[in-house]
C-alpha cells in the first residue's frame, strides 16, 4: 500500500482489539479470528493489534506477532492492519519485520517506557526506526515526552503515516496540528468521549476499544462526525459515555487509575456474544458489581437502531 493510501486508512474508526486466552492461559486464535471477524463484518476496516488494550506487555514477541497474522488472515482485503510495538530500536525493528511477515500494513510505535529521554534522542530513535522498515510507521504520543517539537519534526518524516494522539489536551493537539506541515493523520487516541472536539481541530479518526463489542454504534459515532451532523453525534457519545466511564475506574479492590479498561472491554465482547474472557497479570478481571454495571450498560444500547440514537435515559 501506498504512502497515500496508508495516510487515508486511518481517516476512520481504529479498533484496538484485545486478546482472548483459552483454559491454559495461550492465546486463543480462532476466538480471536472470530472477534476481529465479526467486527470486520460489522463495519471496521482499521484494526489496532498488540496495543494497550490487546495487553501489549503481558505478550511474547512470538504471540505478538501471531496475533497480528491472526488478524490479517480473519480480515478481508480492505483492512489495514497497524501493530503495535516498543522497546529500543532493535526491539522495534526486529519486531516490525516480523509484522511485515505477517502481513501488517504499519507498525504503531508505543510511548516511549524510558525514564530519561532527551529530544534529540527521541527525534533519532523514531528515524532510525523510519528507516530500519518498509512498513508505515504511527507515533504514538500518551505523555508528555514527546514534545510538540519533536512531534512536529516527525510528521516531516515521509514514513510516518499517522499520529495517535492519546492526551486529554485538545489545546496542545490543536496548536500542534496547526505547527505541523507534514502530511500524516491525526488521530484522536483517547475514544468517543473526545470525538467531537479532536474532530473540529483535526482529527481525521479516533480509537475505539468498546467499539469491539457495539461496532454498529461507535461507527454511526464516526458517520454523525464525518458528516457534520453534531446532535446526533453528541446523542450517541453520551450514550458511549458510561463506558467510557467504568474503564477509567480503578477497579473494585483497587486505587490505581484505568484498571477496568481492558477487562470492560473483554467482558463486553462475552456479552455480545465472542469471547473476552481473562486478562492476564498485572491486570485483575472485573468485579463483581462492575460486570452487573457493565451488564447493564451494555443491555441500553441494545435499543440502538439506525434510524434512532440509543436510550440516554438513567
Amino acid at each position: 500500500m501506498d504512502g497515500g493510501r496508508l495516510r487515508s486508512s486511518f481517516e476512520t474508526v481504529a479498533f484496538t482489539t484485545p486478546v482472548p486466552f483459552d483454559r491454559e492461559g495461550e492465546v486463543d486464535h480462532g476466538a480471536l479470528a472470530e472477534n476481529v471477524a465479526g467486527v470486520y463484518e460489522a463495519g471496521a476496516r482499521l484494526f489496532v493489534p498488540c496495543g494497550n488494550t490487546g495487553e501489549y506487555y503481558a505478550l511474547t514477541d512470538e504471540e505478538r506477532a501471531a496475533v497480528v497474522e491472526t488478524h490479517v488472515e480473519a480480515t478481508g482485503d480492505e483492512a489495514t492492519v497497524a501493530a503495535g510495538a516498543a522497546g529500543n530500536e532493535r526491539e522495534v525493528l526486529d519486531l516490525a519485520a516480523r509484522y511485515r511477515e505477517a502481513g501488517a500494513d504499519a507498525v504503531m510505535v508505543m510511548h516511549p517506557d524510558h525514564t530519561y529521554v532527551h529530544e534529540r534522542g527521541l527525534r533519532s530513535y523514531y528515524e532510525a526506526i523510519c528507516d530500519g522498515t518498509d512498513l508505515g510507521v504511527v507515533v504514538y504520543k500518551r505523555g508528555p515526552e514527546i514534545t510538540r517539537d519533536v512531534l512536529v519534526d516527525l510528521t516531516e518524516l515521509e514514513e510516518v503515516v499517522a499520529v495517535k494522539f492519546a492526551v486529554a489536551d485538545v489545546r496542545e493537539f490543536a496548536q500542534t496540528v496547526e505547527d505541523a506541515d507534514g502530511e500524516v493523520t491525526w488521530i484522536n487516541g483517547i475514544a468517543e468521549r473526545y470525538a467531537i472536539p479532536f474532530a473540529i481541530e483535526g482529527a481525521s479518526g479516533y480509537t475505539t476499544g468498546v467499539g469491539n463489542f457495539v461496532p454498529r454504534v461507535t461507527l454511526a459515532l464516526f458517520e454523525a462526525v464525518e458528516k457534520g451532523q453534531w446532535d446526533r453525534a453528541r446523542r450517541i457519545q453520551r450514550a458511549l459515555r458510561p463506558l467510557e466511564d467504568l474503564r477509567d475506574e480503578p477497579g473494585e479492590g483497587s486505587a490505581l487509575p484505568n484498571g477496568n479498561n481492558v477487562p470492560v472491554v473483554k467482558h463486553g465482547l462475552d456479552l455480545a456474544g465472542y469471547t473476552g474472557g481473562s486478562v492476564r497479570p498485572p491486570l485483575a478481571d472485573l468485579g463483581a458489581t462492575d460486570r452487573e454495571r457493565l451488564e447493564s450498560h451494555y443491555e441500553r444500547l441494545q435499543t440502538w437502531t439506525p434510524s434512532r440514537s440509543p436510550d440516554v435515559s438513567d
